[in-house]
């Protein structure tokens, strides 16, 4: 029965563009990440949501007095309300990232998932899809249960700040495609510990707990090249209700890195256990 039904998917596929690729069944990677979430991996999933609200109520609200208001596009607004869209973008990279690298590095290289995955009629791009579509669902819970408790405490000033959560999953989509590109090319846990060599940084001097024009010009052109900038301006931007062009200018910056990371992710597993 199992294999009629895996000759029958094969089969519906043939002739069809990229069928060494996609068998259009990537939802069955997104059900067994669901299943490990119910049974082991439930705890790091809120460990995901719980860091962003504790950073809220230590920095916000314990330096809130000291710094006083912040002034974004000519707006004066609470320190509270200035890193509470920081952190929810900051959630959903940390969110996808880790799904994207750690998680992803564990099954192909030790517990050898998807050696089993790719041998059945699923392709490379079923493997990338759904495990990027799990780290979407991850993005996408950690910005509802942020918005929904922050929105009660008068930190979205404005009725833009709705579409933070779908930026917010776009935001997750890039990082969750370039960080399994990347994983796909690692050997060792040594290496991927470069992951956490970069996002540090990226948080601390992105704009997360202060503006970016407090560094020199210089600095800020070289921090604007890292996507967290991006990911901060797009979402605080919505969050207030600064809405601009710019906005289209950071929101195209996580489509091209989800071309590029679906590109070589895709690539690097056809090269793997395809041949």
């Amino acid at each position: 029965m199992i294999l009629s039904a895996a000759v029958a998917i094969a089969e519906s596929r043939m002739g069809k563009p990229g069928e060494k690729y996609y068998s259009g069944r990537s939802r069955v990677i997104m059900e067994r990440a669901y299943i490990a979430f119910k049974s082991s991996t439930w705890m790091i999933v809120i460990s995901g949501f719980v860091e962003p609200v504790l950073f809220l109520l230590s920095f916000g609200y314990g330096l809130k007095d000291l710094v006083g208001d912040i002034t974004v596009a000519g707006q004066p607004i609470g320190y509270v309300a200035f890193i509470a869209p920081a952190l929810l973008a900051t959630s959903a990279m940390n969110g996808a990232i880790y799904d994207s690298t750690m998680n992803v590095f564990f099954k192909l290289n030790h517990d050898r998932i998807y050696h089993g995955m790719l041998s059945t009629s699923l392709g490379p791009m079923d493997v990338a899809l759904g495990e990027i579509g799990w780290a979407l669902l991850r993005g996408l819970s950690y910005a509802v249960g942020f918005m929904a408790l922050v929105t009660p405490l008068g930190l979205i000033p404005s009725a833009w700040g709705i579409l933070a959560i779908p930026a917010a999953v776009l935001i997750a989509f890039g990082f969750a495609s370039f960080g399994m590109a990347v994983t796909s090319y690692m050997k060792s846990f040594q290496q991927l510990e470069v992951v956490n060599i970069v996002l540090l940084p990226m948080f601390l001097f992105s704009g997360s707990f202060y503006p970016l024009d407090v560094f020199p010009e210089w600095l800020q052109t070289i921090i604007r090249l890292f996507p967290l900038a991006h990911a901060i301006d797009l979402v605080r931007g919505l969050t207030l209700g600064n809405i601009s062009w710019a906005l289209l200018g950071h929101a195209m910056y996580f489509v091209v890195m989800i071309v590029v990371g679906l590109f070589f992710t895709t690539k690097r597993l056809n090269a793997l256990f395809m041949r």
